[in-house]
């Protein structure tokens, strides 16, 4: 009787190897469902009564349910200036700026400038001038001689205040007693009559600016007549756009109606050296989260897949390009 063969070793080793890549094959797909990123990382917001506060903590919420391993920290800023110098120092990982503010960031020559990068587009920052009803301010330029809340240092909202009146013909640093707060504080300030007026960028509605309604009678001064002189200012200027204002956006108004005015983007920022993997996370979660985040924060209802993208004056990183890809094949 003839005995049979037995196979090589290196042929069962070579049967082996293949198993096990066909295996590696076969289980990839059911692994990679679990393969999210995990461990923690930093969102610099705003004020602690701003809208951007109020969108970091929903965004954190909406990333717990799509990764529940990532742990994301929250940090107060005075705004989208300092924010973009925490990106670039390393303090956060991720920041919400305008896009004016970045504009002018990199028009100056900020070190690390080209090294900021963009996950999407948010919701529009809406300017707002806020006097008492009573007040005989009727446009910018009857601000001048009065004390006037123009926002913090190394805020957005300074930036844009300082052009706002430079259009109307008026010199932050000299025309005006300018009071150097954040909108924590100006709404009792205005209420208090130690301000006669101030001025806010952000999203609609600002709860601030909704309960300062509720215990005072104030009033919208319209801005969008200053738009035309803003052109030409610097490059961050040609971010400014016409907006209005909705009655319904603070209904508690006296008088409530349509307020011409100006909007600048609000972007979601990370930096180059940001982990792919990560900022795709991130930005998935922007997106998914549009419909919760947006009953709160009703301006990032606006956001979707096909304004997400545009994140000028940044180029998009490659973890941010790799997820609207893959939802758009």
């Amino acid at each position: 009787m003839r005995s049979l063969r037995r196979p090589s070793v290196p042929v069962l080793l070579g049967l082996a190897v293949a198993l096990a890549v066909l295996a590696g094959l076969l289980w990839r797909p059911v692994l990679g469902s679990d393969d999210r990123p995990s461990g923690s990382v930093t969102l610099s917001t705003g004020v602690t009564t701003g809208v951007y506060a109020r969108y970091g903590q929903l965004l954190r919420v909406q990333l717990a349910r799509d990764a529940p391993g990532l742990d994301m920290t929250l940090t107060p800023s005075a705004g989208s200036v300092e924010n973009i110098r925490r990106l670039i120092s390393g303090e956060a990982d991720f920041a919400i700026a305008t896009a004016d503010s970045i504009a002018a960031y990199q028009a100056g020559g900020g070190e690390g400038a080209e090294r900021l990068r963009a996950c999407a587009r948010l919701y529009d920052d809406y300017m707002q001038l806020v006097v008492p009803a009573d007040s005989p301010v009727r446009t910018t330029e009857d601000l001048a001689g009065l004390r006037v809340g123009v926002g913090q240092d190394q805020s957005g909202v300074q930036l844009v205040t300082r052009e706002l009146l430079a259009a109307a013909g008026l010199d932050m640093d000299a025309d005006i007693e300018a009071v150097r707060e954040g909108i924590n504080d100006m709404p009792r300030m205005l209420e208090a009559g130690r301000v006669d007026a101030f001025f806010w960028s952000g999203g609609l509605p600002t709860s601030a600016v909704t309960r300062l309604a509720g215990r005072l009678d104030i009033r919208l001064v319209p801005l969008g007549d200053l738009l035309p002189a803003l052109g030409g200012r610097g490059p961050h200027t040609d971010f400014y756009r016409a907006a209005v204002m909705p009655p319904d956006a603070y209904p508690d108004i006296a008088g409530s109606e349509v307020v011409d005015t100006i909007a600048v983007a609000n972007l979601l920022v990370t930096t180059e050296d940001t982990d792919a993997e990560l900022t795709e996370q991130i930005t998935r979660s922007v997106i998914n989260g549009r419909d919760r985040i947006g009953q709160e924060v009703h301006a990032a209802q606006r956001v979707d897949l096909r304004t997400a993208i545009y994140t000028q004056p940044l180029e998009l990183h490659r973890g941010a390009r790799d997820y609207y890809r893959s939802v758009k094949s």
